[in-house]
């Protein structure tokens, strides 16, 4: 029982490996431009998908968008150019990390800015916690706070 439960485990994860987006139609012969249409196409959002790169996703768009990338780089285009072009065509939106600009800078500073804030937020909680606050142990008790203490004290009297 145990095999027969091993063996399903392994069928599972098996079956459950990834979908190669990439069909072998579309990849190029010389593998270093191949290596540089992988790397270009991991950076480059599918416009349908939006959460995937064209290399991960199978939509018919991201697949015209890798041949695309294979043809410029095909043509003598930089990394740059490749980039730039599909900038121009589809927008900003097309890369998966947008570029820093005015437009972007929000994006690019928030997380980093919320991320000091909070920890300068704990410093200093954590600077008044060590201090003492109005009433130390060191101030003596007015007269009426020693007369209610002395009442609680004694045994039966509450």
């Amino acid at each position: 029982m145990a095999v027969l439960r091993t063996l399903l485990f392994a069928l599972a994860l098996v079956g459950a490996a990834p979908v190669w987006a990439v069909q072998p139609d579309e990849v190029l012969s010389d593998p270093t431009l191949e290596a540089r249409a992988r790397a270009l196409s991991k950076e480059l959002r599918c416009m349908v998908c939006q959460n995937q790169s064209i290399d991960d996703s199978a939509a018919p768009l991201a697949r015209d968008l890798r041949l695309l990338v294979r043809e410029r780089l095909s043509a003598g285009d930089s990394d740059a150019q490749v980039v730039n072009y599909l900038v121009a065509r589809y927008g900003e939106f097309v890369l998966l990390r947008p570029r820093f600009n005015l437009h972007t800078a929000l994006l690019w500073l928030l997380p980093p800015g919320v991320l000091v804030g909070g920890a300068l937020g704990l410093f200093l909680i954590g600077r008044n916690r060590g201090r003492p606050g109005k009433a130390s142990e060191s101030d003596p008790l007015t007269p009426a706070e020693e007369a209610r203490l002395a009442r609680l004290i004694q045994p039966g009297e509450r």
